[in-house]
């Protein structure tokens, strides 16, 4: 039998006390608004002695288009992306330049949609630029900028919201046969009328720069420490770059693929935007069999945020395999 003494009341009386001050500080934590936003999305990693930092530009969803891939059916895209954990008849494009400190040159390799997009997208494209400050990066400090192609995804955040030059101080190069094609009148006006803005949007960056900007060719060191890879088709002179300090480098691929859950898990995969699909899949194939065999790091531009991992063969394709998060450098 218990006995209730005084002393236990009171005790009893101040636990329940405690108990509804506890609960009301939970209920005054639960009450705390929703941030409603992310945190700046930057990511570094070491590459021998070179920091890179991988500066996201945010990205899109849109409507799967029924001849997204023209070489398969809808369902068949619907099913590879179920498999990968994504939405059926959604494609999420998400966009991640690079930063490449090698202690000696600071170089950015590609740009993002520009300051434009921030509204088109609803905040939810064209970010490089804030996320750039938040990684304490000032674009005045930047040394070189390395081109892939001209799309406008790439090459857009080359100017700020007032048209000016975003990396005022920058040596700006661009691949020579990607400038070839785009700056040729003759292609232009026999384009179809669909592809002509992306001309006219070249012209519109590259114009800003008079025009002055240095070209380079596949197989050729762009900056020390960074070679250009040829991996022509998504344009005619799309280029990837072998970042690469000591015993360490990584790849970074640019548009040789997109969406890895479609394209690397099926490298036979013709996308609606690869000007040349079959050219773009020698690329790919011949640019990820090098990668497996000398398991070199991989940096997708399309590829899920922080956009970098391995490589191993897994069937007809390939699977990618993430880089381990680090939490110091």
């Amino acid at each position: 039998m218990t006995l209730l003494t005084r002393r236990t009341a009171l005790a009893g009386t101040a636990a329940v006390a405690a108990a509804a001050v506890t609960s009301g500080l939970r209920d005054a934590v639960a009450a705390a608004p929703p941030s409603g936003k992310q945190a700046p999305s930057v990511y570094r990693y070491k590459i021998g002695s070179f920091e890179v930092t991988a500066v996201s530009d945010g990205g899109r969803v849109v409507p799967l288009a029924d001849n997204f891939v023209r070489n398969a059916k809808k369902d068949e895209v619907n099913t590879a992306l179920e498999a990968a954990f994504l939405e059926k008849d959604k494609f999420p494009f998400v966009f991640t330049p690079l930063v490449v400190n090698t202690g000696k040159q600071l170089v950015v390799i590609d740009t993002g949609n520009g300051r434009g997009a921030l509204q088109q997208s609803g905040g939810t494209a064209g970010q490089f630029h804030d996320n750039l400050a938040a990684a304490g990066i000032d674009p005045k400090t930047v040394d070189a900028v390395i081109i892939s192609h001209f799309h406008g995804d790439h090459i857009g955040g080359l100017l700020d919201a007032g048209n000016k030059l975003a990396f005022p101080n920058a040596e700006v190069l661009v691949p020579a046969p990607e400038w070839a094609f785009w700056m040729d009148d003759g292609n232009m006006n026999r384009a179809p009328e669909a592809a002509r803005g992306g001309f006219a949007n070249a012209r519109r960056v590259f114009d800003a720069f008079g025009r002055k900007v240095t070209q380079y060719e596949a197989g050729k060191e762009v900056v020390p420490g960074i070679t250009a890879v040829g991996t022509p088709g998504h344009t005619p002179g799309h280029m990837s770059h072998l970042v690469a300090d000591g015993n360490a480098s990584v790849m970074v691929q640019g548009d040789v693929s997109n969406l890895p859950a479609l394209f690397v898990r099926n490298p036979g995969w013709h996308a609606m935007f690869d000007m040349d699909p079959q050219m773009a899949e020698a690329s790919r194939r011949k640019l990820y069999d090098q990668v497996v065999a000398d398991r070199t790091l991989l940096q997708g531009y399309h590829f899920p945020f922080p956009a970098h991992g391995h490589l191993e063969k897994d069937g007809q394709g390939y699977r990618l395999v993430p880089a381990q998060w680090s939490t110091v450098l």
